[in-house]
């Protein structure tokens, strides 16, 4: 849950992005009542990160500002009819790194503004970022009941037409029948596309949901991506009495290659082969323990999420791992668990249909040992496909 940069860009992008000009607008009004249905009297924000010192811009982030302006705009005249407030939009030096830590202060009409006491007293929070937000604003909405907040990290024009326009009671339903086959079970086997085999502990876990609905009777914490649809369940992380079960190689999309990670315990011990790629990646997993931890499974199930290399979107449209801390997911690998602040992280591998890299079964286990294939060859199993 929540945008990545590390993957693969799929031969459609191009495609996609040109296409993009002869796509019509999402029907903004339809989509702010769908999913947050603002009450009079409510204050909505919108935030964008900026480039700033070696982060450097790039046109798709250029686009997302343009697009926070758009939405911005259309968020403020729906404000007017429906009488809720919206702030002017806001700004802050982005991250850097995807569910770091927001900056203290941010900008608001040209002057200096401490983001948390925007959101301690905002109730409709959209975060149109280049950089995943997903992680403390999920703090915030533990903290400030009163907030409701959808990040959506690296958002792109491209989804007017995809995931943005799905039917959302639709993706609720699905998402339901997602975490229910979750809930019963303990374990999950895994078989990807180049054989490697990998296992997923989820004993001590609850199932959770990211289903498009934010209305005020979401129960906390309020947060949703957006583009929306997936069920999620953090991994058993070992803290316990009993050592966790989750072990097998890894393969994650880096660099243009398939990366290869041994994992024991939930943990990351060895990165495989002396690639270029893969050396980078031990590089980068070893510089801090925290990233090391194996962080989320999530089956995304939005109908019209399409794998194009923008992993807000690719996440929805099937399985996908995730790497980095876990507290806001309901795990227990939170920023304390980095060396370094600058470190931390939380990133999402997708294993859809058109991914370089894809899940050929996943069979759920139960406390019994009884086995349910829930994914094989791209696709859900057919109770579950339908609709998704």
């Amino acid at each position: 849950m929540g945008g990545a940069r590390f993957g693969i860009v799929a031969p459609r992008t191009l495609a996609l992005r040109t296409a993009k000009r002869l796509q019509k607008s999402v029907n903004l009004r339809k989509l702010f009542v769908d999913v947050f249905d603002p009450q009079p009297g409510e204050t909505a924000a919108v935030f964008v990160d900026l480039p700033h010192d070696e982060i450097r811009d790039n046109r798709a982030w250029k686009e997302r500002r343009a697009m926070a302006e758009r939405w911005h705009g259309a968020l403020v005249e729906f404000g007017r009819d429906a009488r809720f407030d919206v702030s002017s939009l806001i700004n802050f030096e982005a991250t850097g790194m995807n569910n770091g830590q927001l900056p203290a202060n941010g900008m608001l009409n040209g002057a200096a503004v401490k983001l948390e006491e925007i959101g301690a007293r905002t109730t409709l929070l959209l975060a149109m970022t280049e950089f995943s937000a997903t992680a403390p604003l999920i703090g915030w909405a533990k903290r400030f009941s009163q907030l409701r907040a959808a990040s959506m990290p690296r958002v792109a024009p491209e989804m007017a037409s995809t995931a943005l326009a799905a039917d959302y009671a639709q993706v609720a339903r699905s998402c339901e029948r997602l975490r229910e086959r979750l809930a019963k079970a303990q374990t999950a086997d895994i078989e990807f596309s180049n054989g490697d085999q990998f296992a997923v502990d989820f004993r001590f876990r609850v199932a959770e949901v990211d289903d498009g609905y934010l209305h005020r009777d979401t129960p906390q914490p309020r947060l949703i991506n957006l583009p929306s649809g997936e069920a999620f369940i953090v991994p058993y992380e070992g803290e316990g009495d009993s050592p966790s079960l989750t072990s097998g190689v890894l393969p994650i999309p880096y660099a243009n290659e398939v990366v290869r990670l041994r994992v024991n315990g939930n943990r990351v011990e060895e990165v495989l082969g002396d690639t270029a790629a893969s050396g980078k990646m031990r590089d980068f997993l070893f510089a801090d323990p925290g990233r090391r931890n194996i962080a989320e499974l999530g089956l995304g199930c939005n109908p019209k999420a399409r794998v194009w290399g923008n992993v807000l979107e690719d996440e929805k449209a099937g399985p996908h791992i995730a790497l980095g801390r876990s507290e806001h997911l309901g795990g227990v690998t939170g920023p304390d668990a980095f060396n370094d602040p600058r470190h931390v992280w939380h990133e999402d591998f997708v294993y859809a249909r058109e991914s370089p890299i894809q899940i050929r079964k996943l069979e759920l286990l139960d406390a019994a040992g009884d086995r349910e294939l829930l994914f094989e060859n791209g696709s859900y199993v057919p109770e579950l496909e339908i609709g998704i």
